[in-house]
């Protein structure tokens, strides 16, 4: 699985996944919270690894990039059951913090 895959290509797999099973997606508000427990469980690994708060002795050892890939994972569930085209949405946020925020940080071989 080390080749290139695009957004879409992402977004088709996990619907393939999805698709095998009756249930299919969760409801939207489901998905959410989904979303919102995927996040805390990345924000605990960020602070078990970077933060003061370090692991309980005998909790389970967990990785950012697995926590990360969780969360992402239920990112696509939700935009595919909302109809949401990442690629598109990507390029939107793009161009909007392309222009809004052209001129607010510093560029790498700029003078401040």
């Amino acid at each position: 699985m080390n080749e290139s895959r695009t957004m879409k290509d992402m977004q088709q797999e996990v619907d393939r996944y999805i698709s095998q099973f009756k249930e299919g997606y969760f409801p939207p508000m489901e998905m959410l919270a989904r979303l919102t427990e995927e996040l805390g469980e990345l924000s605990r690994e960020v602070q078990h690894v970077y933060g003061t708060k370090k692991k309980k002795p005998g909790e389970a050892e967990k990785s950012l990039e697995e926590e990360t890939g969780d969360l992402f994972f239920v990112l696509l569930c939700f935009a595919n059951a909302n109809g949401i085209d990442l690629d598109r949405a990507l390029a939107g946020v793009m161009e909007k913090f392309n222009r809004r925020d052209s001129g607010r940080w510093t560029k790498i071989g700029e003078e401040s």
